[in-house]
């Protein structure tokens, strides 16, 4: 059973999210052959301030002074 963990910066849609689920799981078929009702995906969403590339923190959170 093929497990997809995806970590994404939160305000997306539903819609989005479903289309990504979706995606993802015909490429896992696609690529490995699993069957897709054995394909799980989990979306973890996360506040922009506590994702950083680069160096660089995407966001501040409301609370936060300079």
């Amino acid at each position: 059973m093929p497990i997809v963990e995806i970590t994404l910066i939160e305000g997306r849609s539903f819609e989005l999210k479903e289309k990504l689920v979706k995606e993802v799981t015909q490429a896992v078929v696609s690529s490995i052959g699993a069957p897709k009702e054995a394909v799980r995906v989990i979306l973890r969403e996360v506040p922009p301030w506590h994702f950083a590339a680069g160096g660089e923190v995407k966001g501040r959170p409301p609370e936060a002074t300079e």
